[in-house]
């Protein structure tokens, strides 16, 4: 990540938040009309206990000197929570990170076992780009057969804003997007060096208009957990809760496994999973 495109994010991430919070929540009296949502500058500065000036000149984004104790009161101030404020840092910062590696990451037998073993709860293995690298036979017969998908698309951000199968089968789809979102987020600010991140976010907002909207909702989380209602093209309402999970620490690979949440669910990821077997 350039100068440039840094401090933009940053100013980004800061706008938003700011305008996520209203006077009474933070116990300021609300006054005068406001043109836009949310706290004035003056109001986070008077939060975070430093001048309006500076405040103003960080949401700028101009490059101005940083230390720790000031954005922990900015993150009091905007209320963030920790995986919010170690975003904060890291683009605060410019905390260098190495480039991910092109090499594809391995699943270890390990896994593949486990993978088989979940067998009826759809299961997906993915690296810090959202790439899929893995995944079962329950997954294929919920979502798609990534198998029939080229390997440069199958990535799970890609297919959430591109394949209409996808968006038609999460009810609250964009519950289902912003927990991805929040995830590929995480690592967006983690790994600042990698061009692919904002190449692939260029790329993919000139294909989905409604990916844009999304991705200036600075949402992060290494660990989303969601609850989803699906509607099955053969099975019908089904509903999960999604957890995801690293691997291994500091390994980026990440299992997001869909558990069903009663039992009709339960009996219908059988019926799939026998079907997809039998195909």
């Amino acid at each position: 990540m350039n100068e440039d495109t840094r401090l933009k994010a940053l100013s980004e991430f800061l706008k938003t938040h700011r305008a996520k919070l209203q006077p009474h929540e933070v116990g300021l009296p609300s006054i005068g009309r406001r043109r836009t949502p949310g706290l004035r500058r003056e109001e986070v500065a008077q939060l975070a206990g430093i001048s309006t000036t500076w405040y103003t000149w960080f949401e700028q984004g101009r490059n101005i000197t940083l230390t720790s104790s000031v954005l922990n009161s900015i993150s009091s101030a905007l209320q963030l929570n920790e995986e919010e404020k170690k975003y904060l840092f890291m683009l605060a910062l410019d905390q260098p990170t190495l480039p991910n590696s092109e090499k594809a990451p391995e699943i270890s037998s390990g896994m593949k076992a486990i993978l088989h073993e979940l067998r009826h709860f759809p299961t997906i293995v993915s690296d810090s780009r959202c790439n899929i690298i893995e995944w079962n036979q329950a997954a294929a017969g919920v979502f798609l057969n990534f198998d029939q998908i080229p390997q440069e698309e199958r990535n799970m951000i890609w297919l959430l804003f591109t394949r209409r199968e996808l968006r038609q089968l999460a009810v609250n789809w964009p519950d289902f997007v912003r927990g991805f979102l929040a995830l590929f987020r995480s690592y967006y600010g983690k790994y600042m060096g990698d061009p692919w991140y904002n190449e692939f976010i260029s790329k993919l907002s000139a294909k989905n208009a409604d990916f844009q909207s999304f991705w200036h909702q600075n949402d992060v989380s290494s660990s989303p957990e969601v609850f989803i209602e699906f509607r099955h093209a053969k099975m019908g309402k089904m509903l999960f809760d999604l957890t995801s999970l690293d691997i291994k620490e500091n390994s980026d690979i990440r299992c997001s496994v869909f558990t069903p949440s009663d039992k009709n669910t339960e009996i219908k990821m059988k019926q799939i999973v026998q079907r997809v077997i039998g195909e």
